[in-house]
């Protein structure tokens, strides 16, 4: 009873649903947040079949997309909700009144500079503690719309089209937004708690109703020769939205039955650490990270899902004819699951991140493009110390996974057995660098982080360094170079793109479509 009321008064947001917190046993903020993903599952369905574009126009949508996500918050987080409904209004009156030549530089700084306050404050104000429901999710999935408008917006009104990539031409906008515009791209109920950030211009396009219809377009065989969006048949969401749902059935049921039985904390219990052997506390690492996945896969799953059946998320036809909604899709379950690099992993986790991280940084730094990279993607993910103990370790483990794949890959190619042996022995190797990587992210303090390194004697640290340095000298930089110049060669001689291998790592899907 007394956890029950020490969890209610923790939370700034609704206390209604504290008696199914108890009875469950879930923090009340858990309670809070699915109660609201679920609503907004219901809601996406109606808001798709009775204020569809043909039933309300644009203003009506985007006013009822703003009201529901304004609830959500007030819902879920309470007075805190007035952070992020603070910078979403003071990122508007830099859009309004600010020169456009500079923009996406103030929207940065403001954005950036608010969620990394907000950041601190949690560390040191609070000492490692949550006062309430976590804001900072919907805050720095904010911080990512408001700084891709405003580049997108730059692009638009301050760059001539031959300065613009293909994709950056494509999602360029060249009218600042309206209020409502603005507040509903912020702020809609369908992403305002998970996210994943998208782009302004297909926004708009979903809520004016030609979502659906532009990317069919792209598709002759369907669109038999019609001129105009009307005369193209929209596929219906429902497949994808069950089969969504289906995946989030079974990671609720792998999280209740062993993600809570294999607690993260325990790989740092004193009597754990001085007492299992090492292979022990090896294998309890290694399950207690992959039984942490699942709640990521839920929520980001179920947010998919949300958009889905809202309409929202159609990428176009498939191979095989069928229709993808998988545009906004932020993770690749499959292929995490059975990544045998550690590119390969990173790709397919956060896709949506990695993508804001290339369109606004990468893509745009004249100079030290990954050093530049690296410090936006950590100050975004906030100040915790273990934040930067993964992506410190992040670095040698990914130099040597280049380097071991570029001097051994090729030898083990000659035989179907010799191949298999290498893809699992290169999966274990990327699950278990993975689990060593990652366990400072979640155990978030320095303390906690060195006790877990101390009692896995800093091993992967070490291979990863000793690979590095005898490695060093089979890397060719020529080899690149090459790959480069064919890339280069083979798009200069015909008009087909370069291979999918020479594309950038995060390439937007968006890019797909004119």
């Amino acid at each position: 009873m007394g956890e029950g009321e020490d969890t209610g008064f923790k939370t700034t947001g609704s206390k209604w649903l504290l008696p199914v917190s108890e009875l469950l046993g879930f923090p009340l903020d858990q309670v809070n947040f699915l109660a609201c993903q679920l609503f907004a599952l219901a809601a996406a369905f109606w808001f798709r079949l009775y204020l569809s574009p043909s039933h309300a126009n644009p203003l009506v949508r985007h006013a009822v997309a703003t009201l529901l996500g304004i609830v959500f918050l007030i819902f879920c987080f309470g007075w805190y909700s007035a952070h992020i409904l603070t910078v979403v209004v003071g990122s508007y009156l830099i859009i309004i009144n600010a020169d456009i030549n500079n923009v996406h530089r103030y929207s940065m700084v403001t954005a950036m500079g608010y969620l990394t306050v907000c950041q601190v404050s949690r560390v040191f104000i609070y000492n490692y503690g949550v006062l309430s429901t976590d804001f900072s999710g919907p805050l720095m999935i904010v911080t990512q719309k408001i700084t891709t408008l405003a580049f997108q917006l730059h692009d638009g009104m301050c760059k001539k089209s031959e300065q613009l990539s293909p994709g950056q031409k494509t999602l360029a906008i060249n009218v600042r937004p309206s209020l409502i515009q603005y507040l509903s791209y912020n702020l809609n109920f369908l992403s305002i708690l998970v996210g994943p950030c998208s782009n302004y211009k297909e926004y708009i396009d979903f809520i004016e109703g030609r979502h659906i219809s532009r990317r069919l377009r792209q598709h002759s065989g369907t669109c038999n020769g019609h001129n105009g969006y009307d005369k193209t048949p929209e596929p219906s969401p429902n497949n994808a939205v069950c089969r969504k749902l289906l995946v989030c059935s079974g990671c609720m049921l792998f999280f209740l039955t062993v993600t809570r039985a294999l607690p993260i904390t325990y790989n740092v219990d004193p009597q754990f650490v001085n007492n299992a052997p090492f292979l022990t506390r090896l294998t309890y690492a290694f399950f207690s990270i992959q039984a942490a996945r699942p709640k990521f896969y839920f929520a980001w799953t179920l947010s998919d899902a949300v958009h889905n059946a809202a309409g929202y998320g159609f990428l176009g036809m498939d191979a095989n004819g069928k229709p993808s909604w998988d545009l906004i899709c932020n993770i690749n379950i499959l292929r995490i699951e059975t990544a045998t690099s550690f590119k390969t992993f990173i790709d397919n986790w956060n896709i949506q991140t990695g993508i804001w991280l290339k369109t606004v940084c990468y893509d745009r730094a004249p100079r030290h493009r990954l050093p530049l990279t690296f410090i936006l993607s950590a100050l975004w993910h906030g100040v915790y110390p273990g934040y930067y103990f993964t992506f410190i370790t992040a670095i040698p483990i990914t130099m040597a996974a280049r380097a071991v794949r570029k001097s051994v890959r090729q030898h083990m190619l000659s035989s179907r057995g010799l191949k298999l042996g290498y893809d699992l022995f290169t999966w274990a190797a990327t699950q278990l660098a993975i689990c060593y990587t990652v366990m400072p992210f979640l155990l978030l303090a320095v303390e906690s982080t060195l006790v877990y390194y101390r009692s896995m004697y800093f091993h992967v640290h070490i291979i990863s360094i000793l690979a590095v340095i005898a490695l060093h000298q089979k890397h060719k930089p020529s080899e690149l170079s090459a790959t480069n110049k064919t890339c280069s060669s083979s798009s200069s001689s015909s008009s087909s793109p370069c291979p999918a291998q020479c594309q950038p790592v995060h390439s937007n899907s968006n890019n797909k479509v004119d």
